[in-house]
């Protein structure tokens, strides 16, 4: 059974629904980066912002203390702490060789390449920490004297910001994306079947029309709607379709013409054949009493009119298949008897074997079973060798007959062709080369087969007949 996706069809709709996954996929992908992009960068952009105005306030004594200064205390780097802290956030501060945690964050939490920028400019991260998305903004503090030149305080503080909100943000924007997604995917659906159908409707017409063509119904042909492509399809089928119909009539007449002639001919060739035959016997009685040149001559002319009166015989027969005018007319028959008969009615009854059980009764045309059987033994015997040996069996649903010789059996470039009007195996023989063919005609009127295959050595020929 053909599979659905194999189909144009399901090619069609798959192909859609890959470039809607894809777009929608890219397009959701990238408007979420560009949304998380934007967040981040905002939430980064505040956060840097703020750390930076806190510190340009600071008034704590740090660095090079000045006349009366005192070095920062406890409380005051606490203060610190407290006015760069955000909300659920912290801050590390390092002073010198003093570290000041705050709470659950301590130096650990922070990235080397962050602490080692943090002692010359201002640097920012993104790190998770327990699971949770942070900004972690290190820098250094500087102290502006009073001739307004920065210095350094060997102060170092570490910002953590939570990203909390922004998670949040993102995460309730992936459900809007993947809905749009959805949706996305649904129309791409709706239109692939649409379109495949649109696409698809002139193909299987097209489909139809050429099976009913293919079926003999050569006046088959297709309305043209439109003028895209498929419209010029269907009018070159249609005029494919014209000059084919144009094509085999004029082939039928001229066939109906040739088997009207081959018909005549052999007709007419009767009445002349048969006073030359009443001659022919005449003259076979006085061939011996003749002289021998003359005696030849006469045996090669009755010889030669016997192939005549075969051919004609011959001809006749396969112009009554070809007009369709062939008929059986079948009796049960003793089929011993009918081989036995075919045998001695031609003087065959020495040179073959016959193998055949006795009482078998079966239903056949007796007249069309004996050229069967005549043209295959006839063959065997002319063109074959001894011993030419007669088989009939029955068989479950049906009656079987082979017919094999001992000979040189037949070339295998001319099996295929044994059963072709006027074809003669290697070139051989003084046949018609029309035998075989109406043994094989004969045997499908009958619904049955006919067959042969080489045997070592000689060659077996096999009748099959269906019980009636």
């Amino acid at each position: 059974m053909k599979r659905v996706y194999t189909g144009l069809r399901g090619r069609l709709i798959i192909t859609f629904t890959l470039i809607a996954v894809t777009a929608s996929a890219l397009v959701a992908g990238i408007g979420y980066e560009l949304v998380k992009r934007r967040v981040i960068d905002l939430a980064e952009n505040v956060a840097v912002s703020e750390v930076r105005d806190t510190l340009e306030g600071i008034r704590v004594p740090i660095g090079a203390l000045w006349p009366g200064d005192s070095p920062p205390t406890d409380v005051q780097i606490s203060t610190l702490q407290k006015s760069l802290r955000v909300r659920n956030g912290g801050v590390v501060v390092r002073y010198e060789t003093y570290l000041y945690p705050d709470g659950a964050f301590s130096m650990g939490n922070v990235p080397a390449d962050l602490d080692a920028g943090a002692t010359r400019r201002l640097v920012t991260k993104r790190q998770t920490i327990n699971g949770r998305m942070w900004l972690i903004i290190g820098t250094p503090v500087w102290r502006i004297e009073p001739i307004h030149t920065a210095q350094p305080t060997g102060m170092t503080v570490f910002v953590f910001v939570p990203l909390t909100a922004e998670e949040q943000l993102l995460s309730d924007l992936r459900q809007p994306l993947a809905a749009a997604g959805a949706v996305m995917l649904v129309i791409a659906l709706a239109l692939a079947l649409v379109s495949a159908r649109r696409v698809l409707l002139p193909v299987r017409r097209l489909g139809s029309a050429a099976r009913a063509l293919g079926a003999g119904h050569l006046d088959t042909r297709l309305p043209v709607h439109g003028q895209d492509e498929l419209a010029e399809l269907t009018a070159t089928f249609n005029d494919t379709a014209a000059a084919l119909e144009r094509s085999v009539s004029e082939l039928r007449s001229l066939e109906a013409m040739s088997r009207r002639f081959v018909a005549d001919v052999s007709h007419e060739l009767r009445t002349p054949l048969t006073a030359m035959t009443a001659v022919a016997d005449m003259l076979s009685e006085e061939a011996d009493r003749l002289p021998p040149e003359p005696a030849t001559a006469v045996r090669l002319v009755l010889r030669e009119i016997r192939r005549l009166r075969t051919l004609v015989e011959q001809l006749i027969e396969a112009s009554r298949f070809d007009s369709g005018t062939a008929t059986l007319h079948v009796d049960t028959v003793n089929i011993a008897d009918v081989v036995w008969d075919c045998l001695k009615l031609r003087g065959w009854s020495d040179q073959v074997r016959v193998n055949v059980p006795q009482g078998l009764a079966f239903s056949v045309d007796p007249l069309r079973f004996d050229v069967i059987l005549a043209n295959l033994v006839g063959n065997a015997l002319r063109h074959g060798g001894p011993p030419v040996v007669v088989t009939v069996r029955s068989t479950a649903n049906g009656m079987e007959v082979k017919v094999r010789d001992h000979g040189k059996g037949i070339p295998p470039t001319d099996l295929p062709h044994v059963f072709d009007r006027f074809y003669k195996a290697g070139a051989r023989g003084d046949g018609s080369g029309l035998g075989l063919s109406i043994a094989r005609a004969n045997a499908r009127l009958h619904g049955g087969t006919i067959s042969v295959r080489p045997q070592d050595p000689g060659t077996l020929f096999t009748v099959w007949l269906p019980s009636a």
